[in-house]
């Protein structure tokens, strides 16, 4: 099937006889639950050919499959262009990059597109012809004019994630324009304030398109040229997965998102939509990677094995106040990172995701290593040599002065991530109750994946709300009337309830503003750097530091696509100065 290759090793935890008990006694209520009780299905389609199908699941995972015999997600199974043959379709090009400077225009047009996912060719969305789309690359204070054609299966809207763009052309459908119809052109005005890795992808259904590879990076270079550290070559890698079995790619929930609890985690890890990505350096190379989690739900744990050195540099909306070495970099969904490395030895060095996975039905943990990319590097020497200049961890005065003064001052606002739950079907429920028998602060992989295929959008409510110790859960709602004033400095509160049915990580997305993270869990940031997302752990309290600098009507919201399509959002104003 084309999948990474995998390298594994298991260790047992505390927990392990407890919740293998638990699991063994709540496996036989299952069995024994009555026929009617259970919600059973039938199947649903939309044709004669589209039908749900289930997600694979590991050997361990397949002792549990009886109670869940017959039932489906609670809406309609969708793949894109059900009545076009794969054959006939353009097959998907290599992203390129597009050079842009103030004044330009740039027309995307987003399509239907082929290529080969674990030997089989299959239908993708991408813009010009690519999937990924192409990377766009303009200077800092440019501004350019987008022209977005949508000829995919359904409204959707282009967002540019990270950029501090004026408020109407934010592409939140309902908030701050309409969906751009299909067959339809939308034109944006986006103004790029802010130098760093950013990206664009859909807003709306972005759980299908996004998974399918409707997305590009973009880069916006410092007029400073000393911005950067010199480096040979620059590198941008998006980061992605796609959930597919035999029969190519598994259906999504057309209405409502499925897998609406943990997000839908793929089996085939992919870099710039490729599985077998590879990268030719000299010896001695310095390499610039910009890196971006454009996966619906998946975090990354990324290293490059062989003993080759990793400079962190910059994140979201720029650099970091000190430049430093780093074993691995965690990146969530949304967010960037711009890292150098330099290769000092020939031979192959391998890109990889080393996790800890969590095997609920075990109670073990297994430590997985997949291999993303190669990197090959010649006996041929560099170029140009930066060797000296690689050794050196710069610092960068990015405006801080003003957060760091106002960090001990009380919080502003706070919000509580938690989750509700509707008609979900009794299994489901069930394993619920043994899924909340330990929680990993993060997870990396989908250790229930037909509980979590079966809880949609229609069936569960992921909630950002205002603490509220004294309200039912079933009450609880998203925040609502947050109203502040351009300039304004505003801590932020997060925290992600542990108590509340499945807790997850969430990486959080602020538009239109940029803010620090002041301190995790009582530790404070030794290291600022501007940011738009933020991963909150399980059990973790986030406070922030948001600069209220851009006006207008705004969303906070989870970026897992499955999670903000089961309700996981909510809006804030922000009022120009002298309104």
């Amino acid at each position: 099937m084309g999948r990474s290759r995998r390298r594994t090793a298991r260790r047992t935890v505390s927990e392990s006889r407890r919740m293998r008990l638990a699991a063994f006694v709540v496996g036989l209520a299952l069995c024994f639950t009555p026929a009617a009780a259970q919600q059973v299905a039938s199947p649903i389609g939309s044709g004669d050919s589209l039908v749900w199908r289930m997600p694979p699941t590991s050997p361990n995972m397949q002792m549990l499959m009886a109670p869940f015999m017959g039932i489906v997600p609670d809406v309609t199974p969708f793949l894109p262009g059900p009545d076009v043959d794969v054959g006939t379709l353009p097959e998907a090009a290599v992203g390129d990059v597009v050079q842009l400077v103030d004044g330009d225009t740039l027309r995307l047009a987003a399509t239907l597109l082929r290529r080969e996912i674990g030997g089989r060719m299959v239908k993708v969305y991408g813009f010009n012809g690519q999937s990924p789309g192409p990377t766009i690359r303009v200077p800092q204070h440019s501004t350019i004019i987008v022209e977005f054609t949508n000829v995919i299966d359904f409204p959707t809207t282009l967002r540019w994630h990270g950029v501090r763009v004026g408020n109407q052309f934010d592409g939140v459908p309902g908030q701050t324009q309409s969906p751009v119809r299909v067959g339809e052109t939308y034109t944006a005005e986006v103004y790029f304030p802010d130098a760093g890795a950013f990206w664009y992808h859909p807003h709306q259904r972005g759980h299908i398109a996004q998974e399918l590879g409707l997305y590009g990076a973009i880069i916006v270079d410092s007029p400073d040229l000393q911005y950067y550290s010199s480096a040979n070559l620059e590198e941008t890698l998006m980061l992605d997965d796609v959930l597919v079995d035999d029969l190519g790619i598994l259906p999504f929930g057309f209405e409502a998102p499925a897998q609406a609890l943990m997000g839908r985690f793929g089996n085939v890890l992919l870099i710039n939509g490729q599985p077998d990505y590879r990268r030719s350096v000299n010896k001695g190379d310095v390499v610039r990677l910009f890196l971006t989690d454009a996966s619906n739900t998946r975090p990354f744990n990324l290293r490059i094995e062989g003993g080759v050195r990793m400079k962190l540099v910059g994140g979201d909306l720029g650099k970091f106040e000190r430049e430093e070495w780093v074993a691995s970099i965690v990146i969530a969904p949304g967010q960037r990172y711009i890292v150098d490395v330099m290769f000092e030895e020939e031979g192959e060095f391998p890109l990889t995701n080393r996790i800890t996975a969590v095997d609920h039905f075990l109670g073990e943990f297994e430590y997985q290593v997949d291999t993303l990319g190669i990197f090959d590097v010649s006996s041929r020497p560099t170029d140009y040599e930066y060797s000296a200049e690689f050794a050196t961890l710069r610092t960068y005065d990015g405006g801080f002065d003003e957060v760091r003064a106002q960090a001990g001052r009380p919080v502003d606002e706070e919000l509580v991530l938690s989750l509700r739950i509707g008609a979900l079907p009794l299994p489901v429920v069930r394993m619920l109750e043994i899924d909340t028998l330990y929680y990993p602060p993060v997870e990396f992989n989908d250790a229930m994946p037909m509980m979590n295929w079966l809880s949609t959008g229609m069936n569960v409510l992921w909630l950002m709300h205002e603490p509220a110790p004294d309200v039912d859960p079933r009450d609880l709602s998203p925040a609502i009337g947050w109203r502040f004033r351009q300039g304004d400095l505003v801590k932020i509160r997060l925290f992600n309830d542990p108590g509340s049915w499945h807790p997850m990580s969430h990486p959080l997305h602020l538009h239109g503003q940029r803010f620090v993270v002041l301190e995790q869990d009582g530790v404070p940031s030794s290291n600022l750097v501007w940011r738009d997302t933020v991963f909150v752990p399980v059990g973790s309290t986030v406070d922030l530091m948001v600069e209220m600098s851009n006006p207008g009507s705004w969303m906070f919201n989870c970026q897992i696509p499955e999670h903000l399509g089961a309700g996981m959002s909510m809006s804030f104003s922000v009022q120009a100065s002298g309104a």
